[in-house]
């Protein structure tokens, strides 16, 4: 090899300066190179780890809104005024009458005060009252020969009385004889007697007249009563008779037709459990659905509370009436109702929901800077610790005492300032964060069973 290759083939050699440079330049931007990226690693460990912290915690947050206090109940829709039409007299239907319509009176019927619903069968009464008439007649008769009699009678006692004066004027003597002087004086006191009697026979004809004409009026009573006739304006919901059936009036009128009088306005009879009626006044608004409609409600007001319970089941329950209008007619009689009665109302107010109150967080989890005595009323289980709210902190949680007001059964109202909108409050927790004993059932599920462990320092048989 020449010279000239040897030298073509020489490394290059480095100059001092230019190394010594380089060397201490990537030893300054390693260290910072190695931050940056370390510290976006550590806050997403960071976010991560406080994510897990908040995932632990089921929360809901405080929010305003409106809170209605309602009471729930079932009942059936009832005509506002409804009229039994029975029968007074026993007889036979023989016909109907005719509505408004020219129709023969039948369901859904629309009739007016006074118009025939039905006839019945008056033979019999008009026997009776033939009968009655008969009878006036007669006593009429006797009364004009009791009167008659007693013309007579009057008569007799005068022509009586001029006897016995003269007998008295000539007195018992020799030309009148004493027996003759006694039988003037006793044929004037029997004339007397018999006037008596004949007045008296005029008195008994006249009672007969009056108790004849009695009978004649009831005869005639009776025969309208075999004319059924409509009370008032109304329409018939129900027709309980056929033409031919026979009604028999006893100690009970028989039932031939149901008017409701006004439909337009109609009456919920709901049965309201003992443990809500006394929530429920007079003027009480109150909300309601048919199954019959779907989609629509119907709006009404409390209008009378029954004092006459009755008891289903063991359990007391009134009848709450409910008046509802229904000039649209779409409600029709003893449909089903939902009735929802509307007790109180909170516009714009903080709500919580009621099982924030009801969570307790185990003893490992309160803060310890914002944990309670055994002897604070609020943690000790006395009449405060549904006024207890917890909040989350971190993965520790925090009790804030609440006043709480109304309650609908899933959200309550709270006062104060203790907690502001938006706040989170605890409900339950997503999964148990604490470690449990090997063997032993979660704490947060009661339904669990122990299951039963080896001895110590045995082996014991595997499950699977």
């Amino acid at each position: 090899m020449n010279l000239m290759e040897k030298m073509n083939s020489q490394e290059p050699v480095a100059k001092p300066g230019k190394s010594m440079s380089k060397g201490w330049s990537f030893k300054l931007l390693t260290p910072l190179l190695v931050f940056i990226l370390l510290v976006p690693i550590a806050g997403a460990f960071r976010r991560c780890e406080e994510k897990q912290s908040r995932a632990a915690f089921r929360t809901s947050a405080i929010k305003r809104g409106d809170l209605l206090i309602t009471v729930s109940a079932t009942g059936t829709v009832e005509p506002e005024q409804v009229i039994d039409v029975g029968a007074q007299v026993a007889g036979q239907i023989t016909s109907f009458g005719k509505d408004q319509d020219g129709k023969t009176v039948d369901f859904g019927s629309v009739v007016r005060k006074g118009m025939v619903l039905a006839k019945i069968d008056q033979s019999l009464y008009a026997a009776e009252l033939d009968a009655a008439l008969s009878e006036l007649e007669s006593g009429k008769a006797n009364l004009q020969q009791c009167e008659a009699d007693r013309a007579v009678m009057l008569a007799k006692v005068g022509q009586t009385e001029k006897d016995w004066l003269r007998a008295q004027d000539i007195g018992p003597s020799g030309a009148l004889a004493r027996a003759r002087y006694d039988q003037y004086h006793a044929e004037y006191q029997i004339a007397k007697a018999n006037l008596s009697v004949s007045e008296a026979a005029i008195v008994q004809a006249k009672a007969g007249i009056s108790r004849a004409k009695a009978a004649v009026r009831r005869a005639e009573r009776n025969i309208g009563y075999c004319t059924i006739t409509s009370p008032v304006d109304g329409i018939v919901i129900d027709r309980r008779v056929n033409i031919g059936q026979t009604v028999v009036a006893s100690l009970n009128a028989p039932s031939l037709f149901l008017l409701a009088k006004n439909l337009k306005r109609m009456q919920i009879w709901a049965a309201v459990n003992e443990a809500d009626v006394c929530s429920i006044h007079p003027g009480h608004r109150a909300v309601l659905t048919v199954d019959a409609l779907p989609g629509e409600t119907f709006s009404g007001k409390v209008g009378k509370i029954r004092l006459n319970a009755s008891m289903t089941q063991n359990v007391v329950v009134y009848t709450v009436e409910v008046d509802i209008d229904n000039s649209r007619g779409r409600l029709l009689p003893y449909l089903t109702a939902n009735v929802t009665f509307q007790i109180d109302k909170r516009v714009n107010v903080l709500l919580v929901p009621n099982a924030a109150f009801h969570w307790q967080p185990p003893r490992e989890l309160i803060d310890p800077a914002g944990s309670m005595a055994e002897s604070d009323p609020a943690y000790a289980g006395t009449e405060r610790k549904n006024s207890i709210v917890w909040v989350p902190i971190g993965r520790n949680v925090r009790p804030v005492a609440v006043r709480t007001g109304l309650s609908d059964g899933w959200m309550t109202e709270i006062v104060g300032d203790s907690l502001k909108e938006g706040r989170q409050v605890i409900v339950g927790l997503q999964h148990d964060i604490r470690k449990k004993p090997k063997g032993k059932h979660d704490p947060a599920n009661p339904f669990m069973p122990n299951l039963p462990q080896p001895p110590a320092g045995r082996g014991g048989a595997k499950r699977r």
